[in-house]
């Protein structure tokens, strides 16, 4: 086991926890801090982070997939730089909005049931494992779902107007630490730098999905 589970089964309760907040099942209806989606399909997103894991631990492995790094995993991303009309987010938006039907205590519910498990299967999964449905190893995969976990806590508790979840620092370090990475490869090293550190010369956006 390496460093990673842990940090993203701590991720994961953070995100359950959250889920669970009465104030996301208040306004489960209402629309969320993210264009044309419901606090309900977001929920369904950000809970969909955790849900995706177990499935990649049966799936057969495919040796004609070649493995990438993370760079190149975003890079090749038809959804990074979208906006929220593409065809994409459109079907991201569409499958959350639908299962979002079933409710906010089946989600949490089936996200409690997740943690459960991959609290007991993730320590045993060798982190060089292949995951060929994202062309990733698992380390690398766990990492996406922590990245997307803290960017869609926020979204998610900026909806319901809670304050956004502080992850712990196993947790927050690499994800700042990829979010940082990928700014760096589309917007320059300078302009990374100078957003964190010359507020004077810092650019308008740095964003890096």
């Amino acid at each position: 086991m390496t460093d990673r589970v842990p940090a993203f089964l701590a991720a994961a309760r953070a995100a359950e926890a959250l889920l669970a907040e009465p104030a996301v099942a208040a306004a489960w209806a209402k629309p969320s801090a993210l264009p044309e989606m419901t606090v309900g399909g977001l929920a369904v997103h950000l809970a969909f982070q955790v849900l995706s894991v177990a499935p990649v631990l049966t799936a057969p492995d495919d040796p004609t997939v070649p493995l990438v790094g993370l760079r190149e995993y975003y890079e090749r991303a038809s959804w990074r730089g979208s906006g929220p009309r593409s065809e994409v987010n459109a079907g991201i938006r569409a499958h959350a909005e639908d299962r979002a039907g079933e409710g906010p205590d089946e989600l949490v519910a089936a996200v409690r049931a997740a943690i459960a498990e991959l609290s007991a299967t993730l320590p045993g999964v060798p982190p060089e494992r292949p995951v060929p449905s994202r062309a990733l190893r698992l380390d690398d995969f766990l990492l996406t779902r922590m990245m997307e976990i803290a960017v869609h806590s926020d979204d998610l508790a900026v909806s319901v107007g809670l304050p956004t979840p502080d992850l712990p620092l196993n947790v927050l370090e690499p994800v700042l630490s990829l979010l940082i990475g990928l700014a760096a490869g589309r917007h320059g090293q300078a302009a990374v730098l100078r957003a964190l550190a010359r507020v004077e010369r810092a650019p308008s956006t740095i964003n890096a999905l």
